[in-house]
């Protein structure tokens, strides 16, 4: 019997959902879901879309194995009665993927409320794999914005992600490593990563090589010799200071060899002051271009704090608060049924969640969304209905205040995000190369206005929806609120 497969990665509720929707003869409806979430993380102004292709690579393999079903199979309810039918699991066993997708390419910009992925097909298979493309998204979603943001902070200093070993276990550490590369850092520490991803890996040695031995020199010395074009010493084991002279010791030795010392390390302490006594030292040793290294819990608020008290720092190495998302765990983007078609009807019904809380509020329809650009910057993302287009100068309305609106002219710059990626389950979308989604992130943070990159209050980026979907989503909570939706035949 073969091993389970990915498709058992999900919640019970979606398979049990699924069966319903068979017994109910819905198996043929068509549905219309959007992955999106409501707020920034980190309390940013921006976000950065990411997970595109693990996403895909999964609905791609996306079936029931024979293991899977014999699982499902022997599942029960609360009368100790199978849970699931034969016909059921039958039709499970033979089902194939069959969905249209359109996404946000990895890299992308993006804001809340706006569909970063949009899964439209036949309901049971648009409902079972909404948990995988979340724990996809979500999670590489957050680490390349966190990246972003730490990345934008040192300024253009290269940023290395360290955080394997904090990471939320194997996959999380490579999926971390993965989305940080995106997010904009210069490499990792994640040998793994870089196998699989082509990531440019880096790495020397940690306190333990120097405890090892009965000085530090001999460490240094002992180092250098086995591996000379490698040595980037770690100088705070003992004394900080000391540490950065014998390292500069042992690099005048590698450079009688015909090597040269990249630099030092410090991973404790005053990292501004130590940074600046150690650069001292180095340039009157004669080892100018020597970099310094810095790490110990850095973030993108202390690097920023570094910089401000003029830290010789040169390079960062991030783990923890990186691969961790370590002050934002989690995302929280949601994934919403939000229109329904059904086989012997031509035209799409809009559904819409209504809730207590606004910001839970769905928007109906089959969305997509149309950015705007003035003088080469981002100035607002319009999210429209595909069925109903927008006119040639849309007006695009705040979704929770109708006195917002902002008119754009018929010649401003745009695009729309959303593109195809699979159609009737076969990719059409060849992934991008990681390089390519790194600098297409690099590419709209630079085109989006410094204001929005802020880390302490930063200016909201206009994201609204065209003013025919906001009159239809108004119509649409109106109704349910007056109660002349959800009640059904009586």
């Amino acid at each position: 019997m073969d091993t389970p497969s990915r498709a058992l990665m999900t919640d019970l509720y979606q398979l049990t959902m699924a069966a319903a929707y068979h017994s109910a003869g819905l198996g043929d409806t068509q549905a219309c879901f959007h992955l999106y979430f409501r707020t920034n993380p980190f309390d940013g102004g921006f976000s950065i879309a990411c997970g595109l292709a693990q996403a895909v690579e999964f609905l791609e393999q996306f079936r029931y194995t024979e293991s899977d079903i014999e699982y499902l199979r022997e599942r029960t309810g609360n009368d100790s009665r199978p849970l699931f039918s034969s016909a059921f699991l039958e039709w499970l066993s033979q089902m194939r993927f069959s969905c249209d997708v359109d996404a946000m390419p990895e890299g992308t910009v993006c804001f809340p409320r706006e569909p970063l992925v949009r899964v439209t097909g036949p309901l049971p298979q648009c409902q079972l794999v909404e948990t995988a493309l979340l724990n996809i998204v979500n999670f590489q979603t957050l680490v390349a914005t966190k990246a972003a943001r730490v990345v934008t902070a040192a300024a253009g200093d290269p940023v290395v992600e360290f955080g394997l070993r904090r990471a939320q276990g194997p996959d999380g550490g490579l999926s971390a490593s993965r989305a940080a590369y995106v997010g904009g850092v210069s490499g990792t520490s994640n040998t793994l990563a870089g196998a699989r991803f082509g990531i440019p890996v880096a790495g020397t040695h940690a306190h333990s090589w120097v405890m090892a031995f009965d000085s530090e020199l001999e460490a240094f010395e002992a180092y250098a010799e086995a591996l000379p074009n490698n040595c980037t010493f770690l100088v705070d084991t003992y004394d900080t200071l000391e540490g950065v002279r014998h390292a500069a010791e042992v690099g005048r030795a590698l450079r009688e060899r015909g090597h040269e010392m990249i630099g030092i390390r410090i991973d404790s302490g005053d990292l501004a002051w130590l940074s600046k006594r150690a650069r001292e030292i180095l340039d009157a040793e004669g080892f100018e271009n020597a970099r310094i290294v810095a790490s110990n819990e850095l973030d993108e608020h202390l690097i920023v704090s570094l910089k401000d008290q003029g830290a010789a720092i040169d390079m960062w190495g991030v783990g923890t608060k990186l691969a961790c998302a370590w002050d934002q765990p989690a995302l929280g983007g949601v994934y919403k049924l939000s229109a329904i078609r059904r086989p012997d009807e031509q035209a799409w019904t809009p559904r819409i969640k209504v809730s207590e809380q606004t910001a839970k509020v769905t928007t109906p329809g089959i969305q997509q969304v149309r950015r705007f650009f003035e003088d080469g910057l981002m100035v607002g993302d319009m999210v429209f209905d595909t069925e109903r287009p927008p006119t040639a100068e849309p007006t695009m309305q705040h979704p929770e205040d109708a006195l917002r609106f902002t008119t754009y002219c018929a010649d401003v710059a745009s695009e729309d995000l959303l593109v195809p990626v699979m159609r009737d389950g076969a990719r059409v979308w060849d992934p991008d190369a990681l390089e390519v989604a790194r600098g297409r992130a690099a590419a709209q943070l630079a085109s989006l206005d410094a204001s929005h990159k802020r880390f302490l209050n930063p200016h909201v980026y206009k994201v609204g929806l065209e003013a025919g979907l906001a009159e239809r989503r108004r119509s649409l909570i109106e109704d349910a609120r007056l109660g002349r939706m959800g009640r059904g035949a009586r």
